[in-house]
């Protein structure tokens, strides 16, 4: 080849253009979140157990050779109170029983009880949002 031919000679470039694909982190904003407890007052309802004890005092004065255990008969607990006496022999003598007799009540009773509930507030910060509750 001569001289022209080289300079007629078109050289075209064929390009190729390759695409890389990637991630990065970005910040786009924040978020907030504040937590406040209510307190408020709730009535509850509940019902309430009560015994009272009746004291009965039984006179008895019988002669007894051996002084009685405390027993109980249904809802009474009965203590024997015994007493020496000095006659030309000993003798126990049982003076009187208690009578201790249970009655249970039950009652409603109302009582002011203060409970808590939390509420959670959320705040986007940043990226020109507002607030979110």
């Amino acid at each position: 080849m001569d001289e022209q031919e080289e300079r007629d000679e078109v050289v075209v470039p064929v390009i190729e253009e390759e695409l890389a694909t990637g991630t990065r982190r970005v910040t786009t904003g924040a978020v907030r979140v504040d937590k406040h407890v209510e307190k408020r007052v709730r009535r509850v309802s509940a019902p309430a157990l009560h015994e009272d004890v009746e004291i009965r005092r039984v006179p008895v004065n019988r002669v007894v050779e051996v002084a009685p255990k405390s027993r109980r008969r249904g809802n009474t607990v009965i203590v024997p109170v015994i007493e020496e006496e000095l006659v030309v022999t000993k003798r126990l003598v049982l003076k009187e029983e208690i009578h201790l007799i249970k009655r249970r009540t039950k009652e409603r009773v109302v009582k002011e009880v203060e409970v808590g509930r939390e509420r959670a507030q959320v705040r986007r910060l940043g990226a020109g949002t507002r607030a979110e509750e």
